[in-house]
């Protein structure tokens, strides 16, 4: 590792523990913001509790001290690694997301990539053909894709794949009574998989898309193209060396960007699909007022989000070496 590298990891290292740190914080107070406590749900799930029996709850999980108190106590927790407990779930939150993280990161590894790839190729070919039937025809699929929301894309998706062809999977991360393991277990997940992505992505593939063939049309303009046209380069080895890895810059930027929009749209997707992740517990915790459990969940995305675009800043380097790490 280069003294530059190491600098570079240092310095995004401390911004990422103040951009955690301060989302913690926001999140706390404006969570606490919000009315009712787990502890309300569990007494209407009860049917009845008095308040004595109410009181003496919040006095067990530490909801009747004041709030700068439950900050400091958050606090104190959160420097030791300590995401707090689930009343709810009845475990603690960090076991909770360890269980839950790798399902969401799949589907979003798997959602990014397709939406990538398939934007970037799409996006590619209308460039070569703009202006032609061909780049409109592709524009128009992606203006279609863009405009539907995701949980219709979700649920046409499960109708004619699902039900009406039977080829894959309704919902769930693996088939239910059965042991698979090996190969048969990664196949059943990634035929599980296959619809949950290709909704996640389909909205991200039209902006990639559109996003490619402008920055295309841009760098095949530029005088560095024109001077390897006159040389006689071969036109494929100029659409590979020269003009796709500077068009891939800005998608990528893009990419980091919207890291955060694939974490909030997986939400959604993991509950049409009964996806396993943290956005389907994150889902759930809400609406169960597990303040604790939510907390982390938010912290956990950040950290991800945070992350994810350091390594966009590595790979800004390797699309273009005149980048340096700053």
């Amino acid at each position: 590792m280069t003294a530059t590298t190491a600098s570079f990891l240092g310095r995004r290292l401390f911004q990422l523990l103040l951009v955690v740190f301060g989302i913690a914080v926001i999140n706390f107070f404006l969570l606490h913001l919000a009315p009712g406590d787990a502890i309300q749900v569990l007494a209407g799930e009860a049917g009845s509790a008095t308040p004595e029996y109410l009181a003496a709850l919040r006095k067990q999980f530490g909801l009747d001290q004041s709030l700068p108190v439950q900050f400091a106590v958050y606090l104190r927790n959160l420097l030791s690694l300590n995401l707090g407990f689930s009343f709810r779930q009845g475990m603690p939150v960090a076991e909770l997301i360890v269980q839950r993280l790798p399902a969401t990161l799949l589907l979003m590894g798997t959602s990014i990539g397709f939406a990538l790839i398939a934007g970037s190729a799409l996006g590619i070919a209308a460039a070569r053909n703009a202006g032609r039937p061909a780049d409109t025809l592709i524009s128009a699929i992606a203006l279609v894709f863009y405009a539907t929301p995701v949980f219709w894309t979700g649920i046409m998706l499960v109708v004619v794949f699902s039900v009406w062809l039977d080829w894959l999977p309704v919902g769930g991360m693996a088939s239910i009574g059965r042991d698979y393991t090996g190969l048969a277990y990664i196949k059943d997940v990634g035929l599980h998989l296959i619809l949950p992505a290709a909704t996640l992505g389909s909205f991200f593939l039209a902006i990639y898309a559109r996003l490619m063939r402008a920055s295309m049309i841009e760098v095949q303009r530029q005088d560095f193209v024109r001077t390897a046209i006159a040389k006689g380069v071969r036109p494929g080895r100029i659409a590979r060396r020269h003009v796709l890895r500077n068009a891939l810059l800005p998608v990528v930027t893009m990419l980091g960007v919207q890291v955060g929009s694939v974490l909030g749209g997986a939400i959604l997707v993991e509950t049409v699909f009964s996806w396993p992740g943290l956005g389907r517990l994150a889902f759930e915790a809400l609406f169960q007022r597990d303040l604790n459990l939510l907390l982390g969940i938010l912290l956990c995305s950040s950290v991800v989000v945070v992350v994810a675009n350091t390594l966009i800043d590595f790979l800004y380097t390797v699309l273009d070496p005149r980048i340096e790490l700053v």
